[in-house]
């Protein structure tokens, strides 16, 4: 009965507009996921925990969900450029307002877009078992939507001698240096990634503390999986239905498709990594770790906001989110390295 009643509640304030059905549907999303996890609280937690992730975010489920993913994008690549030459032919008319329904090569865009949600995936994937590799997972899925972008740029090229007074060409041309940029940084960041320093042995108080943040990122991990989901469905058929029955709230919400759920998401994935940074105070309270730690939030927060600008500002906000979160590890590591050269030279003098 609470569940009917909540939504009917729902459904009544989904009319808002679709940036309020997104929240709305979400919310009602998140509480049928964690009713249902309160329902089989009775079973220890840790159970329960193992038994959800194995269900969802185990290797198996990732090899699974990446041979279904490329089906899916092999498939939709051709259902697009079959609806290209449809409309070529004067067979069907669309009118589709982001144009990418005039040109073959825009037909790159539709399986980008199920790889781009399967790197997402992954995000959530890697979320329990590295904060790093969580992080650069972030910046390689913002690599990639500029990427995506450029498929959609080409198609849009005006090939003039006015090529720098050409909105599409400068946007074009913008996408293409950020995106070598950001290719380079994202290298970087994975080399400092990689960087271990060993500093003081793991106490038991220490090792209790690690298992239990893991067990916090676990839980959070496993939460996001469904509401990554009903993002991804909601988005993918509220925008089919702008196509075919063109609203002006509809246009308005996608206005910008590049957009179309990794706005929505990455917000959710913003009260995420606030949650994880208010754990991380249980685990340790070492400055080098508490600013990594805000400053790969205040990243994740610099990719968020690029999705409200377009134009340079876009790109300039991408590259500074990365360039700020590289730098933040540097300087981390810098620190980790000094604390294991005192812990070897202490090692040293005790011996």
């Amino acid at each position: 009965m609470k569940i009917t009643a909540l939504k009917d509640r729902y459904s009544k304030r989904g009319k808002q507009g679709p940036k309020s059905r997104t929240l709305y549907i979400v919310k009602f999303a998140a509480f049928i996921y964690f009713y249902m996890v309160l329902k089989t609280m009775n079973m220890d937690s840790s159970i329960l925990l193992e038994k959800l992730h194995q269900k969802l975010l185990s290797k198996r489920t990732k090899e699974r969900s990446e041979r279904v993913i490329l089906w899916i994008a092999l498939v939709s690549f051709i259902i697009h450029l079959v609806l290209i030459g449809l409309i070529h032919f004067n067979l069907i008319t669309i009118n589709e307002p982001s144009h990418l329904l005039n040109n073959p090569i825009s037909a790159i865009y539709t399986p980008f877009s199920f790889i781009l949600v399967y790197e997402v995936y992954l995000l959530i994937y890697y979320l329990p078992k590295s904060t790093s590799i969580y992080i650069s997972k972030q910046y390689e899925i913002i690599s990639l939507i500029i990427i995506r972008r450029l498929f959609k740029d080409l198609s849009d090229l005006s090939l003039s001698s006015h090529w720098f007074s050409i909105k599409n060409d400068l946007q074009f041309t913008y996408d293409l240096i950020a995106s070598v940029f950001l290719f380079y940084l994202i290298y970087l960041f994975h080399v400092q990634r990689t960087r271990v320093f060993r500093t003081i042995k793991n106490s038991k108080s220490q090792s209790s503390s690690i298992s239990k943040f893991i067990k916090a990122k676990k839980w959070i991990a496993t939460a996001l999986v469904p509401v990554l989901l009903i993002i991804a469905i909601y988005s993918f058929l509220n925008w089919s239905i702008s196509i075919f029955q063109p609203l002006e709230n509809n246009a308005l919400s996608f206005k910008n498709i590049n957009n179309i759920f990794f706005e929505q998401f990455f917000n959710i994935l913003i009260i995420a990594d606030v949650i994880l940074l208010l754990i991380s105070f249980f685990h340790t309270d070492d400055f080098h770790k508490v600013i990594r730690n805000s400053g790969f939030l205040i990243s994740t927060i610099l990719i968020r906001i690029s999705f409200s600008v377009d134009g340079i500002i876009n790109n300039i906000l991408i590259v500074s989110a990365i360039l700020f979160g590289l730098s933040i590890l540097f300087i981390h590591n810098k620190f980790e390295k000094k604390l294991a050269e005192k812990t070897q030279e202490n090692n040293g003098i005790e011996e």
